[in-house]
């Protein structure tokens, strides 16, 4: 990686705004389910606690968001926590949630969280001084934000760009990005778009300055405050502290150190009212000293250094520190104490050397020249090479720049034609799979028509069955029509009669009481009992006759039976319950039960090669339970297609509401057992 330089044109420019404040969130949900959640996102973004607190409430955060499941409201709240973490200073949490939240927005192919991912990690390695690759992500924001048609997060992500393309000493390329994010909100609402204007006219005075243009820095800075004056802006206090401080250094520049100090007096009282951030604080309070010391007015001085140098060295704001030491290097020659400003040259020289930040290190050379004459000449000879070197890196840089949009471009391209290619393929096997879908319609198509088919003949032949038992009970009707007259002469012509001539010989008989008359007596109660046997024999006939009326349907089973029996070597054994009321079913129960017997031995005459055969018809509670059983070759009912007599009888079962079961092993056997409501 080449050298990271920080770039800045006067001192700690390069903090004035973006460095500064705190990291602004975006599409923050403010009614956030869990209160405690709420509340520790709140206590970290509180800048009167430490930052070791801050840190603790933070992590609390995270430890509830990270245990949520992944949606879009927990993509918001990773994003809060990495916004506080940005505030802090905390990069590698910064980095870790980013990199999540980015994982995450992938996985849920949401463009804008990707987007919002790509902008934050051009953030982390814009503060990280890796300039490159910065722009890389802040570029692929901005190209989704583009595709996207989203003008408003475009906007802010080309604010980054701008400031990032202004640290490394890009001013036009800043400066025309300044102005294509004015272009792009111009139509917006002034209310929605003003933290736009804000940062633009501010960024816009930084360039100024650094250009020389100091006439359009007082300008754009002015107009941020105007912006400020006339808007409520989150921590508005703190933004109008840092726009005193931004025209105080060009009042600086312009060696007006009295409006200067003035200006920093101010962004002080400010910046004191609310949100309070001591990196602010320091830069100002530095700022102060130094136009205090050009003024020469020793009040403040020189603690103003030593408080802001304290407060920056415990930050760890190292890249702030050589320019407070130059200040101090400064002051103290104009002392005339050579000895202390000799240190703090040679110590702002050691820290910018190591830290690689090149404008600081040419500030602490000619400062160090100034205060050390007789090595002036290698310090001159060192001031030279950078001052080169830093022209060449500023070149690369743009150069990389460049290139960066070039390959980002080219893989887009690339992208596109693989788009292309795969929307060719989808098109090719999407037509194949609509050629596949047409010949399975027709080929389902000719499967129902033989279905139907198949069903017609099957209606057919319940048609010739239902005739064949209205038939055969037309029959037994007929034979029970002519049973009852014969019943009724036998009634009449004999029993009747027998019983007339009996009963009138006894009421005879009743005046006698001799042995003639007592033998009589005991001949026609023999004849009674003769009579009584008559009438049970008669009783037995229409009993008999009774049992075959209702039992038509038994006998045409026993008749399927009795043909298996003639036909087919195996044994076939059968069971039919007495007790089953067979006028109670229908006569569609009676046709299915009567086609799944014979379908069930059609298929084991077939298949089963069995010598056994079981068929039982028994009543169980309100149900008819039929039961096949064979003990032949069996078939493994999981893999074997069903043929269409097994879907047949399936098929028949439920039309009668009932339920089919089949259990088989292979050299096993097969069971049916089919359950049908009688009523």
């Amino acid at each position: 990686m080449e050298k990271k330089y920080l770039k800045s044109f006067f001192w700690v420019s390069l903090f004035l705004f973006f460095g500064c404040v705190q990291k602004k969130e975006n599409n923050e949900v403010p009614n956030i389910a869990n209160d405690s959640l709420a509340i520790y996102f709140n206590l970290a973004n509180n800048f009167e606690l430490p930052i070791k607190k801050r840190q603790e409430y933070i992590n609390k955060a995270n430890d509830i968001v990270i245990n949520q499941e992944d949606d879009s409201l927990n993509r918001v709240n990773l994003f809060k926590i990495a916004n506080r973490y940005f505030n802090i200073n905390n990069w590698k949490d910064y980095k870790r949630t980013v990199d999540l939240v980015l994982e995450n927005s992938v996985k849920a192919t949401d463009t804008i969280g990707i987007a919002k991912a790509y902008g934050y990690l051009g953030d982390y390695y814009r503060v990280k001084l890796v300039s490159d690759s910065s722009f890389l992500f802040y570029y692929k924001a901005e190209k989704m934000y583009g595709s996207l048609n989203n003008e408003f997060e475009l906007a802010k992500t080309l604010l980054n760009k701008a400031d990032l393309l202004f640290r490394i000493g890009d001013l036009i390329g800043s400066e025309k990005e300044i102005f294509r994010i004015l272009r792009l909100v111009k139509n917006y609402d002034n209310k929605i778009v003003n933290e736009i204007y804000y940062d633009a006219y501010n960024t816009l005075g930084l360039v100024y300055n650094a250009m020389g243009e100091y006439e359009n820095a007082i300008l754009y800075h002015k107009k941020a405050l105007k912006i400020l004056d006339e808007t409520q802006i989150i921590g508005k206090s703190q933004t109008m502290a840092i726009s005193y401080l931004n025209l105080g250094m060009v009042y600086s520049k312009l060696k007006d150190y009295k409006l200067a100090n003035n200006y920093f007096l101010k962004g002080i009282e400010q910046q004191k009212i609310d949100n309070q951030d001591p990196k602010i604080y320091a830069l100002l309070l530095d700022n102060l000293g130094y136009s205090k010391f050009k003024l020469q007015d020793d009040s403040g001085l020189p603690d103003l250094f030593y408080t802001s140098l304290k407060i920056r060295d415990s930050l760890k704001l190292y890249s702030e520190i050589p320019s407070n030491k130059i200040h101090l290097s400064e002051y103290y020659h104009y002392k005339n104490d050579k000895v202390k400003s000799l240190k703090f040259a040679n110590e702002a020289l050691v820290l910018a050397r190591k830290m690689n930040i090149a404008r600081e290190t040419l500030l602490a050379l000619k400062q160090i020249t100034v205060v050390d004459p007789q090595n002036a000449s290698s310090y001159t000879k060192e001031y030279i090479r950078i001052n080169e070197e830093l022209q060449q890196y500023e070149r690369k840089i743009g150069e990389k720049f460049s290139r960066i949009q070039y390959d980002t471009d080219q893989i887009k391209g690339e992208n596109t034609d693989l788009e292309t290619k795969n929307r060719k393929l989808v098109y090719f096997f999407s037509g194949l799979t609509i050629l596949g879908l047409f010949l399975y319609i027709i080929k389902s198509q000719k499967a129902k028509t033989r279905e139907l088919l198949y069903k017609q003949q099957q209606q057919k032949a319940n048609e010739d069955i239902y005739n064949l038992m209205i038939s055969q009970q037309n029959t037994i009707e007929a034979n029970r029509v002519q049973e009852k007259k014969r019943v009724a002469q036998e009634l009449h012509d004999g029993v009747l009669g027998r019983m007339f001539g009996v009963r009138m010989n006894l009421e005879g008989l009743n005046q006698f009481n001799d042995d003639l008359a007592v033998t009589q007596r005991h001949d026609y109660l023999s004849e009674l009992k003769n009579i009584e046997q008559d009438i049970r024999e008669i009783s037995h006939d229409l009993n008999r006759e009774k049992s075959e009326l209702i039992n038509n349907f038994v006998a045409i089973v026993d008749n399927l039976f009795e043909e298996q029996r003639k036909t087919f070597p195996s044994k076939l054994i059968s069971s039919i319950d007495s007790t089953i009321k067979w006028d109670l079913a229908v006569n569609s129960v009676k046709i299915n039960l009567y086609r799944i017997i014979q379908e069930s031995l059609q298929n084991i005459n077939k298949y089963a090669n069995a010598s056994t055969i079981k068929v039982e018809l028994k009543k169980q509670e309100n149900n008819i339970i039929l039961t096949i059983t064979d003990n032949g070759v069996g078939f493994n009912v999981n893999l074997k297609k069903k043929g269409i007599g097994l879907q047949n009888m399936i098929s028949r079962a439920k039309e009668c509401k009932g339920e089919f079961n089949v259990q088989s092993k292979k050299d096993e056997g097969t069971t049916i057992t089919v359950s049908i409501p009688i009523g």
